[in-house]
């Protein structure tokens, strides 16, 4: 299915934004068979953990080194957090704001009352330009800005927002930000998400992915096709980049389990590279926040 139909049905989909993990059975089963000279069994498992090591290549040899324009371009500050629509308090995320002082906040699931709670607090009172876009729903969006953000455009497919696209206005020239939240691919949503992502991926290659900058909540992984779709038009996924690709954001609500899979994403256009990045607590979440510094060449 994975080679044949890579994300034509739904559960097939969903199993393969876990690539890292649903294959490893097979490495047990190679090891118990070959050690009981079970060669015919050994070898079917063996070539399952070939196909996995194959499926994972692109994602763990993306590391590169960060670009030599980096040392001497500004660099931004960034926290992006899906922050839940139900979360009762951004208690959490206002000491994370304190603590890791960033010039630009991008929020996913924020809604007009997650906001107010974070603008009420006084935390983002070095970040004074503010774009809130959206209702009572997971579907809200909000930044908050060092920098003055000009225009603003809600893009929807289907009529179901899907990113928002605004410039900074940095010392170094203007800087074109998108902020995206797709749909997950379950219970109800497979081909509404297919859609998303390959829309992103077209909206990327009209515009060319020179100079831009999308980060936000995909609800896909390099295991998706579409997601790849998306890198594959010119986007670097940063937290690959940098040597990261197994430093998963969701979900960390269900303990003892550490979360599995990373569908929350930084990524550059050429002249916008990613130089740091780490996830933190999502405090209310069911994500982890992702903590960068971006590089923006003049």
């Amino acid at each position: 299915m994975r080679i044949f139909a890579w994300d034509d049905l739904e559960p097939f989909a969903v199993m393969n934004t876990l690539t890292a993990f649903i294959y490893l059975p097979a490495w047990i089963v190679a090891i118990v068979a070959l050690l009981g000279r079970r060669f015919v069994l050994g070898t079917t498992a063996l070539l399952i953990v070939g196909a996995q090591f194959a499926f994972l290549f692109p994602e763990i040899t993306a590391a590169q080194p960060v670009p030599r324009w980096a040392s001497h371009a500004q660099a931004i500050r960034l926290l992006d957090a899906n922050v839940y629509f139900r979360n009762p308090s951004m208690a959490g995320y206002v000491r994370e704001i304190e603590a890791f002082k960033p010039q630009l906040v991008t929020m996913e699931e924020a809604t007009p009352l997650v906001a107010k709670m974070l603008e009420d607090s006084g935390a983002l009172g070095g970040l004074p330009y503010h774009l809130a876009i959206g209702a009572n729903n997971a579907k809200a969006f909000f930044i908050a800005s060092k920098y003055p953000l000009r225009g603003e455009r809600m893009v929807n497919f289907e009529g179901i927002p899907l990113l928002v696209q605004t410039t900074m206005e940095l010392p170094s020239g203007p800087q074109a930000l998108w902020v995206v939240h797709a749909d997950a691919p379950i219970p109800d949503s497979f081909q509404l998400w297919k859609g998303e992502l390959n829309y992103i991926a077209k909206l990327i290659a009209a515009r060319r992915p020179n100079g831009l900058f999308v980060v936000g909540d995909f609800n896909a992984t390099w295991g998706s096709k579409g997601f790849r779709d998306i890198l594959d038009v010119g986007m670097t996924d940063g937290a690959a980049a940098r040597g990261h690709p197994f430093e998963m954001t969701w979900t960390q609500t269900r303990p003892p389990l550490p979360p599995f899979v990373r569908i929350d994403h930084v990524l550059t256009g050429s002249g916008v590279a990613v130089t740091t990045i780490r996830t933190d607590d999502g405090p209310g979440s069911d994500h982890r926040d992702l903590m960068a510094t971006v590089a923006i060449r003049r």
